[in-house]
């Protein structure tokens, strides 16, 4: 097999992008189209103004979050997925897809059993 540095590259970049807190969970919200701070704050869930402020900026400096201002009063921001961004969809399918994988693994292991008696 030859080694493809430019692949690696990429996995690399997406990889460190989606290895931080709360990243995936901000694209999921914002598949469903764009949100004010609050709504995308409450969509979350547990993640705190200043962590979605660092997040949110981070996207969007990497051009997968657009941030627009909203006339007022109140003047408002809402937040949405580029076309690079809403790319992470098929992303989050093939990770369902394996998370499902994993799940089942581990139920079908031999050590399931044992676990199942333990912790039921």
């Amino acid at each position: 097999m030859v080694h493809d540095a430019a692949g690696c590259a990429r996995f690399e970049a997406a990889m460190c992008l989606l290895g931080k807190p709360w990243t995936g969970l901000i694209f999921a919200a914002l598949e469903r189209g764009a949100l004010r701070f609050g709504a995308l704050r409450d969509a979350v869930g547990e993640i705190g103004d200043r962590m979605l402020s660092v997040r949110l900026r981070e996207l969007e400096q990497r051009g997968l979050v657009t941030r627009r201002v909203i006339g007022g009063p109140p003047v408002g921001v809402e937040y949405e997925l580029t076309a690079a961004g809403r790319g992470f969809r098929d992303v989050a399918d093939a990770i369902r897809k394996w998370g499902a994988m994993i799940l089942r693994a581990g139920e079908e292991s031999p050590g399931a059993a044992a676990r199942s008696r333990r912790s039921g």
